[in-house]
């Protein structure tokens, strides 16, 4: 019997395996058949048939902003996932470590541990993603100093002062690598007059994307529908575009970050001082990111060596040290 951890991601879903590591990464996107009612696809599958489908057959995504949003397709997702990276020895009745949001609600917590109990799972544990991000970032959340970690995922940014085993103080807001795609897409057709799709706007933000401005202009062609004619339209977008775009958002999250540290007590905020804060999570690469949140925190900044599996990672660590679990 192997305990399982799993990064229930807006974006995608990790799956550990106890003496196995990492066995599946995934996109949390599902096709469906609207007429059956049947899933299609999961994960990469899916996610290429995103803008792509013909009438009957819907790709979407069954979390929203760290959460359900549809339960039974994330049941089901959630099992072909796991059926596809365990093979057809499915594990019996495993011990299931499960990762949140640091502010969701109780119903939404109660909605996380049913399907994983309908799984088969013998015990469920529920923790905060920052706390298990940095665990995974190889911080030891055990001793008595305090330590920052920004999770920048693709629903929320999870932002956390840990000290002791726990968390200290935190914020979650629902501004993250959708988000910022979305200010992509809404800043393209406002400007140019052309709307594109999910897939182009986090093309736009992976190739070319900053948050900084004055730095090496780099751009990029990209093809949309013309908002007025309706007609294919090819224009050229820059680095400078994303930076005026992703603004605003940043600016939310560099508040949070602030208010979560003015909560902090004074002797865990001298330990930040020093050894400065953690930024894990995929939206934690966008170019200029750690040098924009040094200067406007005044503390230094760094990113995990693993952004993108950090949590999961932090998963495996935690089921060999259930004390630091705190249900």
């Amino acid at each position: 019997m192997r305990d399982i951890g799993i990064d229930l991601g807006t974006t995608n879903i990790l799956i550990y395996v106890k003496g196995k590591g990492i066995v599946l990464n995934e996109p949390s996107v599902v096709s469906i058949d609207t007429t059956t009612k049947k899933v299609l696809a999961v994960g990469k599958e899916a996610k290429e048939m995103l803008g792509r489908t013909p009438g009957k057959v819907k790709a979407l995504k069954p979390m929203k902003d760290g959460v359900i949003a549809d339960f039974e397709t994330t049941e089901e997702m959630l099992n072909l996932f796991m059926k596809k990276a365990l093979g057809r020895k499915s594990l019996s009745k495993p011990r299931i470590l499960i990762c949140c949001p640091s502010n969701i609600t109780g119903v939404e917590k109660n909605a996380i541990r049913e399907i994983a109990e309908r799984m088969g799972a013998r015990k469920v544990f529920l923790e905060e993603e920052p706390k298990v991000a940095a665990v995974g970032a190889g911080i030891d959340i055990a001793k008595p100093s305090g330590s920052m970690v920004i999770d920048i995922g693709g629903g929320t940014t999870d932002i956390a002062v840990l000290s002791l085993g726990g968390i200290v103080t935190s914020d979650s807001i629902r501004i993250a690598g959708n988000a910022f795609d979305q200010d992509i897409t809404n800043y393209i057709k406002n400007k140019y007059k052309v709307l594109i799709g999910e897939k182009t706007a986090e093309d736009i933000k992976t190739t070319i994307g900053t948050v900084v401005k004055n730095k090496k202009k780099s751009s990029l062609e990209i093809t949309g529908r013309g908002a007025t004619t309706g007609l294919p339209e090819t224009i050229t977008v820059t680095s400078e575009d994303v930076e005026e775009a992703l603004k605003e958002d940043i600016k939310k999250i560099i508040e949070s970050v602030k208010s979560v540290l003015e909560k902090t007590p004074p002797e865990l905020s001298a330990d930040i001082s020093e050894k400065g804060i953690i930024l894990t999570g995929g939206g934690s690469l966008i170019d200029g990111l750690v040098e924009k949140l040094r200067k406007e925190l005044k503390v230094p900044v760094f990113i995990s060596d693993n952004p993108l599996t950090n949590v999961a990672e932090g998963t495996g660590i935690l089921l060999d040290h259930l004390y630091l679990i705190d249900n």
